[in-house]
C-alpha cells in the first residue's frame, strides 16, 4: 500500500505575539533591541534578512508581533526568542511561556520555592 502524500494547506495571515512586560517594567529587556533581533535572525527560504513584505514584525509598548504571509512556525519564534535570552544573558533568570495558541509570555522561573526547600533540609 503506497504512503499517502502530506497535502500542503494554504495558510492566510499568521500573527503570533510575544509578551515582554515583566521584563520591560523591570528594565531588562529593551524592546526595540529584541524586535531588531528577531528581524536580523528570522530566515525565510533559508536565508536571513530575506523578510520581504511576506514576514513583519512590529512592537508595541511591551508586546512584539510576528505577522506572516506564508507557514511560520511558533516554535521558530520560540527558539529565537531563547537565543535572544541567551545572547543577552538572561537565560538563567527568563523563560518562553505558550499562553495562548498563538502568544509567549516571558516569566520569571519562579526561584523562591527552591531556597524553601533547602532551608527545609536542615
Amino acid at each position: 500500500m503506497p504512503l499517502a502524500k502530506k497535502e500542503k494547506k494554504v495558510k492566510g495571515v499568521t500573527k503570533f505575539k510575544i509578551d515582554l512586560t515583566n521584563p520591560i517594567d523591570d528594565g531588562i529587556i529593551d524592546i526595540k533591541k529584541f524586535e531588531a533581533f528577531l528581524k536580523d535572525k528570522i530566515k525565510v527560504e533559508g536565508k536571513v534578512g530575506n523578510l520581504g513584505n511576506r514576514i513583519l514584525v512590529t512592537s508595541d509598548k511591551k508586546v512584539v508581533t510576528v505577522t506572516a504571509n506564508i507557514d511560520f512556525s511558533k516554535r521558530y519564534l520560540k527558539y529565537l526568542t531563547k537565543k535572544f535570552l541567551k545572547k543577552s544573558d538572561l537565560r538563567d533568570w527568563l523563560r518562553v511561556v505558550a499562553t495562548e495558541k498563538d502568544s509567549y509570555t516571558l516569566r520569571y522561573f519562579d526561584i523562591n520555592n527552591d531556597e524553601n526547600d533547602e532551608d527545609d533540609d536542615e
